[in-house]
């Protein structure tokens, strides 16, 4: 199916069903293709762990700061 890029404004969520269910479509501009509308395929699977030992975290992230609880409950918490 061939439409033209007004067309495919009007009627991209229609468009984009029916590429879902299998069916070609190209927009054209000027009745020349200028794209086609593809089912989407991940270009491969994520890779874990590629922030490993890149990242350092302090042994005491948990501890509580006085100054900030100030800030968040006030002098007196």
């Amino acid at each position: 199916m061939v439409v033209n890029i007004s067309d495919a404004k009007t009627n991209l969520s229609k468009l984009v069903e029916m590429v879902y269910h299998g069916e070609s479509v190209t927009i054209a501009k000027n009745n020349l293709p200028v794209a086609d509308l593809v089912m989407h395929k991940p270009k491969g699977k994520r890779k874990l762990g590629l922030a490993k030992g890149k990242l350092a975290m302090a042994n005491d992230i948990t501890a509580e700061d006085e100054q900030i609880n100030a800030m968040f409950y006030g002098e007196e918490h």
